[in-house]
């Protein structure tokens, strides 16, 4: 748990707490009272309200539109399903930005909308809204639609047999035991969206802002650290409520009602009804997820003199791009993925040692009473802990490195790592939550078999559980690879002019006018969303049903 936990300190921790202290000192003295300053301005309450209230909106949309995609991947079978469920994650490996970008594309200015009926939904609430269920529909799909499709279907058929209609069957016995996972699933998605930055930014207008969109006003644009600080310092406690939340609806999921093997839930649709629930499902995928990602492909190839690659091959010339680049655009691809190999290595190393260690410390007899409760609250802390970087501030953490990691001996500030080191910190937690039930699921006395037989705890390790969690292992470095290629708050603050990476490159062609950067935003979009989809059909491909939570 050492090198974890030291890695956290120094890369996360550190360069938070400097950030916050900066903003809240004047003089060598703490202001507190600034805190109430900030909180008492109109339009930070509106910020705070609008996160909030987005947020909310979000969540609610996001599970009215997923759950009934949730029980036919649970339940139904049906040719090509493997293939849409990899496509309907496709969303959540995605940047924000290119989430963004593929919204503006459908409901923007020229967009499919206003080619055809003349309505545009950019800069609009609704807009923010399909965008954030279009990022979150595959969180529900995987949390209650995974164990949904392992709750043994017999026990409400006795409810049935007993004589309690469909509806009531469900609702005392089902809905019962996914009412863990709904909450955990509703809660990711509200972190999700309360943090919500690439497409507000994209899509808010000046008329709407998030904590995380008003941070990085205030720090990248105005240069207020204090107000920058205390909105950090609440973004932080509300992640730290939700998470804990999220934590406790876990444990509960966890003891909830026997599972059974996913294989014998599911079966051809039977009836009219399944038939009509099956093709709402497959048309709520086609408009929300697959037309804007169709439609983020078509604008790429949208040329002012017709279709054609001419948006491509403007990528390959630094001179095309009017000094938005100091290098051609396409560079940013190879910046990319080097830093997002980099990035696995390191988040699959420090998740990997973090799983095993809250593995070893959460299967652990202790003797007493108070030692074995001292022990499950330390793992438990050590667990949320790992997930604080999802909803911290991405901002703030890509600030926080450049006033913090500029002297020996971590002297980083020119140096090329410091890109993956922020995107290691958004796969970290990805690699946790894909290894730690695997894990989980050896047979401690294996273990203990080794030790017996002279294996240190190393080389049991490698020799015992190494096998056992190799694919689990190949999945959570997947998905490490793929938020990593995405990450985008910090990576903003760090990535120098001469090595952007692909979600920075896109952002700055959005933030540009003209066709020509417009049509090029669309086409660096295209090819982050290729490598990401063909990342994620490669791990639907050596997944197995139980590797993990996402």
């Amino acid at each position: 748990m050492a090198v974890p936990f030291a890695f956290f300190a120094v890369f996360f921790a550190y360069p938070v707490a400097a950030i916050v202290a900066r903003g809240l000192k004047d003089g060598g003295r703490w202001q507190f009272g600034r805190i109430g300053e900030v909180l008492g301005d109109p339009h930070i309450g509106h910020v705070l309200w609008f996160t909030t209230w987005q947020a909310a909106a979000s969540t609610a949309l996001t599970l009215a539109l997923a759950l009934p995609g949730a029980y036919v991947f649970a339940r139904f079978d049906f040719p090509g399903k493997q293939v849409l469920r990899a496509v309907v994650t496709v969303p959540f490996v995605l940047p924000t930005v290119v989430a963004g970008s593929a919204f503006l594309a459908l409901l923007g200015r020229g967009g499919l909308l206003d080619e055809l009926w003349g309505v545009r939904l950019d800069t609009t609430v609704w807009a923010i809204l399909l965008a954030h269920v279009f990022f979150n529909y595959a969180v529900v799909v995987r949390t209650v639609g995974g164990l949904w499709a392992q709750l043994d279907s017999r026990q409400e058929e006795a409810a049935r047999v007993l004589g309690a209609g469909r509806f009531a069957a469900w609702r005392r016995v089902t809905l019962p035991a996914l009412a863990p996972a709904v909450a955990a699933a509703a809660l990711m998605v509200f972190l999700f969206t309360f943090t919500s930055f690439g497409v507000i930014q994209i899509l808010g207008g000046p008329r709407y802002a998030t904590l995380e969109v008003e941070i990085y006003q205030q720090t990248a644009q105005l240069l207020n650290l204090p107000t920058a600080a205390v909105l950090s310092i609440v973004q932080l406690l509300a992640v730290c409520v939700l998470l804990a939340v999220h934590a406790w609806t876990v444990r509960r999921r966890e003891s909830t009602l026997r599972l059974v093997d996913a294989a014998r839930t599911a079966h051809r649709p039977r009836g009219a009804g399944q038939w009509a629930l099956l093709a709402g499902v497959l048309t709520c995928v086609t408009l929300l997820i697959l037309l804007p990602l169709a439609v983020l492909v078509q604008r790429s190839f949208d040329g002012p003199d017709g279709y054609g690659p001419v948006f491509y091959r403007a990528l390959e010339s630094a001179a095309d791009n009017g000094g938005t680049f100091v290098v051609a655009p396409l560079e940013a691809i190879g910046n990319s993925l080097s830093y997002g190999l980099a990035a696995t290595a390191i988040a699959v190393i420090i998740g990997g040692l973090a799983a095993a260690a809250l593995t070893l410390r959460g299967g652990a007899k202790g003797g007493a009473k108070g030692g074995a409760r001292g022990t499950g609250r330390l793992v438990r802390g050590f667990d949320a802990l790992l997930m604080l970087p999802l909803g911290t501030s991405a901002v703030t953490v890509g600030f926080g490195f450049l006033i913090t990691l500029d002297k020996p001996p971590l002297d980083l500030r020119d140096s090329w790592i410091l890109v993956p080191l922020a995107q290691a910190l958004v796969g970290v937690p990805f690699v946790v939550r894909t290894m730690l039930p695997v894990l989980r699921a050896v047979d401690v006395r294996l273990r203990e078999a080794a030790a017996v037989l002279g294996a240190s705890p190393l080389r049991a390790w490698r020799e015992v559980d190494l096998p056992l969690v190799g694919r689990a292992l190949a999945v959570a470095a997947g998905f490490a690879f793929a938020v990593s290629l995405g990450e985008f708050g910090a990576t903003v603050f760090i990535a120098r002019p001469e090595s952007p990476t692909l979600p920075v490159a896109v952002a700055r062609l959005l933030g540009r006018p003209g066709e020509l950067n417009y049509g090029q935003a669309m086409a660096l979009s295209t090819m982050l969303m290729l490598v990401c989809a063909v990342a994620l059909l490669a791990l639907e491909r050596v997944r197995t049903d139980r590797s993990g939570e996402f």
